[in-house]
C-alpha cells in the first residue's frame, strides 16, 4: 500500500508539472525592420505609390495596392493584421488618432532599436553603431534562457547577420539562426534540409541580410520540432528595400510578411502546446522619414519621424481593442518587461527601466 501511495503521488506530481508546463504562457516576439507606421495604418502612401523616382511600374503597383480610402489600402496591404489580428488584439501607433509609440534611444537606427526592444532600456553611450560587437546588455532572451524554467526553450531567427551579436549568442546560450546561417543538428526535417540546399543558391540583394522567407521557414520548422516557449523572429527585407528606394518591393515585402504572421498564428492555434496560450508581440526597430519625401528611404537621428514606431499585440492575455483611437504614449522599452511578465519572470521585469504594457483591460 505504501509503495502504491508513493507511486500515485509521483504520478500526480508529474501530471501537475506537465500541466504547468502546458498552461504557462508562450511568447512569440516579432520585428519588421524599419516598417513605417504610415503604411501599417494607411496602406500605400499616395505620395510614393505613383512616384517614378521610387516605382518602375506605377500602374501595376497602383492596381495591386491603391484604393481610395486609407482603410481599404491597409486592408489590402495587411489583410491578416486588419481582418483578423485587429479583431482579437490591439494595434498601437496611429499618430493620426493620438496613439503614439516611440523609441527611447536617441539614435533611431537598427542595433540601438533592437537592443532597446530586447533589453528594456536605451544605451546611447555604448550602442552607437551597427557594428558586429557583443551586446553588453542582457536581453530578455538571455534572462529567460538562464532561468531553469526556460533553459533550452528559447530561440531566435533573424534575416540580418548582426543578430548573434545583438543577442550575444555566446554569453546568453540562446541559439540564433541569422544572416545566411543554415539549420544545424542531427535530426533535421526534410524542409530544413531543403532550405539548407536552397539558401546558398538563391542570391540575396544584400551582403548582410538574407531573404525573409528563409528566416521564416527556418523558424517554423524549429517551432514545429522543438516547441520553444519563447521565440523571437526578426524579418529584415522592408528596411533594405526601403534603403534601396524600391517602394514596390517594400510594399510587396510588407504584404508577404503579413502572410508569414498569419501562418505563425495558425501554426500556434493548430498545436495543442500553443493553442490559446500564446502571446504575440509585433513591432519595429525604428521608423522612417516623411519630410522631405526622399527621407522615407532612411532613418537615424537626423531624419524627422524616424523615432516613431508601432506595436501590435494579440493572443493570450490581450483584450480585443482593435485599432487604438485615443491619446496614449507607449515606448519600445516596455516590450521586454511585458515579455518577462508574460513568462512569469516578474523580478526581471520590475528591474527594467520600461514598465510592462497593460494589455488586458477587462
Amino acid at each position: 500500500m505504501k509503495h502504491t501511495m508513493l507511486l500515485l503521488t509521483a504520478l500526480l506530481l508529474a501530471c501537475t508539472f506537465i500541466q504547468a508546463q502546458t498552461d504557462n504562457t508562450k511568447v512569440v516576439l516579432i520585428t519588421l525592420d524599419g516598417l513605417r507606421w504610415q503604411e501599417l495604418f494607411s496602406g500605400a502612401d499616395p505620395l510614393l505609390v505613383a512616384n517614378t523616382d521610387f516605382v518602375k511600374d506605377t500602374l501595376a503597383l497602383k492596381d495591386q495596392f491603391w484604393r481610395e480610402s486609407a482603410t481599404e489600402r491597409r486592408n489590402v496591404l495587411f489583410p491578416f493584421l486588419w481582418n483578423e489580428a485587429a479583431n482579437m488584439g490591439q494595434l498601437h501607433g496611429n499618430r493620426n488618432l493620438g496613439s503614439k509609440v516611440d523609441l527611447t534611444n536617441a539614435l533611431w537606427f537598427s542595433y540601438p532599436g533592437y537592443s532597446e526592444i530586447l533589453t528594456g532600456h536605451a544605451d546611447d553611450t555604448r550602442i552607437t553603431s551597427n557594428d558586429k560587437f557583443p551586446n553588453p546588455n542582457t536581453t530578455v532572451l538571455e534572462l529567460a534562457n538562464k532561468d531553469s524554467r526556460y533553459t533550452g526553450k528559447v530561440a531566435a531567427f533573424a534575416s540580418w547577420d548582426v543578430f548573434p551579436y545583438i543577442v550575444n549568442e555566446i554569453r546568453s546560450g540562446v541559439p540564433v539562426n541569422a544572416g545566411f546561417d543554415l539549420a544545424q543538428g542531427d535530426n533535421l526535417t526534410a524542409r530544413e534540409k531543403f532550405l539548407n540546399q536552397l539558401q546558398p543558391r538563391v542570391p540575396s540583394p544584400w551582403g548582410t541580410v538574407r531573404l525573409d522567407a528563409f528566416t521564416h521557414y527556418y523558424a517554423v520548422e524549429h517551432i514545429k520540432k522543438q516547441q520553444p516557449e519563447f521565440v523571437y523572429i526578426a524579418y529584415g527585407e522592408t528596411d533594405d528595400f526601403a534603403h534601396d528606394g524600391d517602394y514596390a518591393a517594400y510594399l510587396k515585402s510588407a504584404q508577404n510578411t503579413d502572410t508569414f504572421l498569419k501562418e505563425l498564428w495558425e501554426l500556434t492555434q493548430n498545436d495543442p502546446f500553443y493553442k490559446d496560450n500564446t502571446l504575440f508581440l509585433i513591432t519595429t526597430d525604428h521608423g522612417r522619414g516623411t519630410e522631405p519625401l526622399k527621407t522615407w528611404k532612411g532613418h537615424g537621428d537626423a531624419v524627422k519621424g524616424a523615432g516613431s514606431v508601432w506595436l501590435i499585440a494579440f493572443g493570450k492575455g490581450v483584450s480585443a481593442k482593435g485599432e487604438v483611437a485615443n491619446a496614449e504614449q507607449l515606448y519600445s522599452n516596455q516590450i521586454a518587461p511585458t515579455v518577462l511578465k508574460a513568462l512569469g519572470l516578474t523580478r526581471g521585469a520590475m528591474a527594467m527601466e520600461g514598465k510592462p504594457l497593460q494589455l488586458r483591460t477587462d
